[in-house]
C-alpha cells in the first residue's frame, strides 16, 4: 500500500528533523524536501508557479509508484503548494497531513538551536511567517508546540501503522 506523509509548517518548526527521523526508521521511503528541490537543485526563489512545485509533484508521484512511503516536507504554503499537494493526496491510497501550528516565538526558539541558525535571523523569519496556514484537507492534523520531537515521530509512526 502506498502512503504519503506531508509535513508542513513555518521555518524552524521541526519539519525536516521529523522527516529525517521517519526516513531513518521506515523501510522503503522516499524523502522529498522542499528546500533541497527549490534551493539546492533549482536555485530558485519561492514564488507562485515556480518549477520546484512541478518537480516535487513529479518526484512524489514517482515515489508513490515505487515506494511504500513518500515523505514530503517543507514550508509548502497553502496558497502556492496547496493544489499540488491535494493532487498528491488524491493519487495515493493513504495520506497523512501534518501542520506544525506553532507561535512565532517558538519557531524562533527552535531555529536558534539549529546548525543553520547563522544563515538567517528573526527578521527574515518574521517576514516568512504564516500563522495557521492549514490546507484544510480531511484528516489534516495540527502538531502543537507542546509535543516533543520524539512524540511527533511516535504519533506519525502510529498513524502509519494503524
Amino acid at each position: 500500500m502506498h502512503q504519503l506523509v506531508i509535513l508542513r509548517g513555518n521555518s524552524g518548526s521541526g519539519k525536516t528533523t521529523t522527516a529525517k527521523a521517519l526516513h531513518e526508521q521506515l523501510a522503503d521511503t522516499l524523502l522529498i524536501s522542499q528546500d533541497v528541490i527549490r534551493r539546492d537543485m533549482l536555485a530558485e526563489k519561492d514564488k507562485p508557479n515556480s518549477p520546484n512545485i512541478a518537480l516535487i509533484d513529479l518526484i512524489a508521484r514517482f515515489g508513490l509508484q515505487h515506494e511504500k512511503v513518500v515523505i514530503v516536507e517543507g514550508i509548502l504554503s497553502a496558497a502556492r503548494y496547496g493544489q499540488m499537494l491535494e493532487g498528491l493526496i488524491a493519487a495515493t491510497d493513504r495520506s497523512f497531513v501534518y501542520y506544525y501550528d506553532l507561535p512565532f516565538e517558538e519557531t524562533l526558539h527552535r531555529h536558534a538551536s539549529r546548525a543553520k541558525a547563522h544563515e538567517f535571523g528573526a527578521d527574515s523569519m518574521r517576514r516568512w511567517f504564516q500563522p495557521h496556514d492549514f490546507l484544510g484537507v480531511p484528516g489534516e492534523q495540527a502538531i502543537p508546540a507542546s509535543w516533543s520531537q520524539d512524540m511527533v515521530v511516535r504519533h506519525i509512526l502510529a498513524d502509519l501503522n494503524s
